[in-house]
């Protein structure tokens, strides 16, 4: 299979993350933090690698700032619901994933009032229209780092300095770009960091982080064990305890490091240089077919590898059904899990194709591609 899925789950995995998952399973799977053992000690080892590996990654001093989640959309929960109460107003963009709408709708419900900044055509967000809608009650920004319909690299340097300016909180949601964009959280006005493990960071599924600035305290979503403090009936107060409650997945997390590994080895810039190259191999290959449309920016250097088209009035999910029966070409087609993105560039009611590339995406692979497209739309 030609596998252009990459911006749902990254696949396949470097191979030192199979067994870096193996090992843990056989060797080390005992559960960190909770007892004395051998074990129990090498598998905290395991987290604490990993965590700091991020913290390498993201150039995060102190790597207890980052916690352990299931995946991006259980960081936007905490870090969303975690902020936001009755009576505040929250800021967020028309190019979000429901990981964000979602519960931005949910808390509405109880008196959290949201304002949608609309994007242009290309999926770009003006951050003076931020600004504009500021109000004197806003605790909240929120904007994804790049579009998963789209591939639109949003200003969030820009954005952020403006929340700064005003106090304000801002989250920003890095599911399709951690691990593939450099992001130097000692350098950018960023608050909160929500990434999942599971796709250009190379780990498994089931896997996801959160950073937290220092200072900043969110109410946690759940209470529990953590192995520290079992004398109080309370939940501990300190990082990363405060949001870690229950058994963390370890052999998940191993799998990760693994991902990073392989990420701070090869060279980020490297891996970003390869995947731009086929990037614009792909969109200069899909310019010569008569009825394919191509959504989002044409700079590659505005957009990560994410190209959603449509052929003709085609139905999108049938386009992507075909790919992979015919061509066994692996892609998304319809509504990606965002219908605010999809209305916001007019593809509301078709959806889109979405090829999405990976590191391990080859130039055999990308000529399949733009060759199956002609093909079909013939």
């Amino acid at each position: 299979m030609i596998y252009m899925d990459n911006a749902a789950t990254s696949w396949p995995k470097p191979h030192g993350v199979y067994k870096a998952v193996d090992k843990c399973m056989k060797k080390y799977g005992a559960n960190p933090g909770r007892s004395g053992h051998k074990m129990a000690i090498e598998a905290g080892n395991i987290v604490l690698y990993t965590r700091e590996n991020l913290g390498k990654l993201f150039n995060v001093s102190d790597p207890f700032q980052i916690i352990f989640t299931c995946n991006a959309t259980d960081s936007l929960n905490l870090a969303i619901k975690g902020t936001l109460k009755e009576g505040d107003h929250v800021i967020t963009t028309s190019m979000e994933h429901n990981s964000v709408v979602r519960p931005l709708k949910e808390l509405e419900k109880a008196g959290v009032k949201i304002t949608f900044v609309k994007a242009n055509q290309e999926g770009i967000i003006d951050p003076e229209d931020i600004k504009k809608a500021i109000k004197s009650n806003t605790r909240l920004i929120i904007s994804t780092h790049a579009s998963n319909v789209t591939g639109t690299i949003m200003p969030i340097e820009h954005i952020g300095t403006i929340a700064k300016e005003y106090g304000i909180s801002f989250l920003v949601d890095a599911a399709q770009t951690a691990g593939l964009l450099p992001i130097d959280l000692a350098r950018l006005p960023i608050d909160m960091l929500a990434f999942p493990g599971h796709k250009s960071l190379l780990g498994p599924q089931g896997t996801g982080g959160l950073y937290i600035r220092d200072g900043l305290s969110l109410d946690p979503l759940r209470q529990g064990g953590t192995g520290s403090q079992s004398e109080s009936l309370i939940q501990p107060i300190f990082m990363p305890d405060r949001y870690e409650s229950g058994t963390i997945n370890t052999p998940g997390i191993a799998g990760l490091g693994a991902g990073i590994d392989y990420i701070l080895t090869k060279g980020q810039k490297d891996i970003l240089i390869h995947e731009r190259m086929f990037l614009q191999m792909f969109l200069d290959g899909l310019a010569t077919i008569q009825g394919v449309t191509i959504y989002g920016p044409k700079d590659i250097n505005r957009r990560a590898g994410v190209v959603s088209i449509n052929i003709d009035e085609k139905d999108s999910s049938e386009m992507a059904n075909l790919l992979d029966e015919r061509y066994n070409i692996a892609t998304r087609g319809g509504l990606h899990c965002a219908p605010l993105a999809h209305d916001t560039i007019g593809t509301l009611k078709q959806g889109t194709v979405r090829f999405s590339i990976g590191p391990f995406t080859t130039k055999s692979e990308i000529k399949k591609c733009i060759n199956a497209i002609y093909q079909l739309s013939r």
